[in-house]
């Protein structure tokens, strides 16, 4: 998702920047390639992975077919249409908004510093929302074929119809994407309306982007110290004075001198929220590009030897190595925070992967939480296999490798104590060797 793209519906940036394949504003340039700079855009829609065909999988088909057989009425409210009662149902908080500004939807002539686009999201889908518009935005994560759009209609109805629209392709399924339907998040100035000037930022941002980078064409809402970032700003002015007084437009808590926020379901567009949806979308995008690299690979030759640097760069924005670092400590909505935090699942001692740090880091036990996900359990077992000898060989010490090095050896041995206890699919010898540590 981009800030949500230029491109047709959706494409929430994921929907990722933002909806549908989410539509997102924020972008980073990257020191290296994610596995030797493979961005070229895998054959999708061929019989081998046949993206658009078949029958949708995912949170957004479930619902429709509940709604078709009655188990499920969504309820139109006269303010916000559908958005809350879809949001309900797909298990998604309200205190996960975000609002983007710039203009990099296809409902771009509705958006604006005064009327900014709303994101929520949880593991798995994306929904985009803008004051006003005959439509919602939404995006989910087809555990197999990576990110799928959808609209729906803000007219009152018997029973709702999910929209699938491919449009979003045009920009949803790009080297920014890693040549693989999905989201992604970008980051660049814009005027006093929220016209983007695309020399001026990031094209693609992850939790590897340091944060100065981030949050152009967005609003940010949370406490984040001295370090500064490019959210709030718009037009010339703005960021001249940025120059000259960083943070002027900083540390909010409210953004009411902005725009009626009224208009919204929350007053915020929480900062560590933005955070997590910026590890995940490319991530996810990660997970999908992995699936259909083995899909094919298997296909072809039965077995998946070539893909050692893709499998590598995959562990690598796993376990957080290139994260870039917090320069202050961090604190978003309190509401949100705890309620990402409470899903776990947690170990025996109570740890779990969804534990946020704040003070140099995203999370305390750096391993990403998707690795519960649909999107990974669906990987080719020969795969799977590989990830987890892989990932016991750099938890518990054995490859020495400078790069795994970097996480410190009690923060090893939590994670692999955590996925231990918390991942009934591991090897044998993972659960062996790890209760004899203990």
């Amino acid at each position: 998702m981009k800030s949500a793209s230029d491109s047709p519906p959706l494409g929430v940036a994921v929907i990722a920047a933002v909806t549908a394949g989410l539509f997102f504003a924020t972008g980073v340039a990257q020191a290296q390639g994610d596995f030797q700079g493979a961005t070229h855009l895998v054959p999708f829609d061929e019989d081998t992975i046949a993206y658009s065909k078949g029958k949708e999988c995912g949170p957004v088909a479930a619902l429709q077919d509940r709604i078709n057989r009655g188990e499920v009425e969504l309820q139109f409210d006269e303010k916000f249409g559908y958005l809350p009662a879809l949001l309900e149902a797909l298990r998604i908080q309200s205190n996960s908004q975000m609002l983007v500004f710039s203009k990099t939807s296809f409902q771009r002539e509705r958006i604006s510093p005064k009327t900014p686009r709303a994101l929520y999201f949880n593991d798995e889908t994306y929904v985009g929302y803008v004051a006003g518009s005959p439509l919602l935005e939404i995006s989910s994560v087809d555990p197999k074929r990576g990110g799928v759009f959808f609209t729906l209609d803000q007219a009152k109805s018997e029973k709702p119809h999910f929209v699938r629209t491919d449009q979003c392709l045009e920009c949803h399924a790009s080297a920014k994407t890693m040549g693989v339907p999905g989201h992604l998040v970008r980051s660049f100035a814009t005027d006093e309306q929220g016209v983007v000037d695309l020399n001026s930022g990031t094209s693609l941002v992850n939790h590897r982007t340091p944060v100065e980078e981030r949050w152009g064409g967005w609003y940010v809402t949370g406490r984040h110290g001295e370090q500064k970032h490019r959210g709030n700003l718009f037009g010339k002015a703005a960021f001249e004075r940025h120059e000259k007084e960083p943070n002027y437009r900083g540390n909010q808590t409210d953004l009411k001198t902005f725009f009626d926020t009224s208009r919204y379901l929350e007053s915020g567009s929480d900062i560590v929220a933005l955070m997590v949806l910026e590890h995940q979308t490319h991530m996810h995008n990660f997970l999908t590009r992995l699936n259909y690299e083995s899909t094919i690979a298997l296909q072809q030759y039965g077995h998946i030897n070539y893909l050692k640097n893709i499998t590598e760069g995959f562990l690598r924005y796993l376990l957080f190595t290139e994260e870039a670092p917090l320069g202050s400590p961090v604190r978003g909505s309190e509401n949100f925070t705890r309620g990402f935090s409470a899903k776990g699942p947690r170990d025996k001692q109570g740890r779990s992967l969804r534990e946020f740090d704040l003070q140099t880091r995203l999370f305390k036990y750096p391993c990403s939480f998707l690795i519960y996900s649909d999107a990974f359990e669906s990987l080719p077992d020969v795969v799977k296999t590989r990830i987890y000898q892989r990932l016991w060989d750099i938890l518990s010490g054995k490859d020495t490798a400078a790069e795994w090095q970097k996480i410190p050896d009690e923060t090893r041995q939590a994670i692999r104590e955590i996925l231990a206890d918390t991942k009934p699919d591991l090897p044998g010898y993972w659960k062996v060797a790890a209760s004899a540590k203990r």
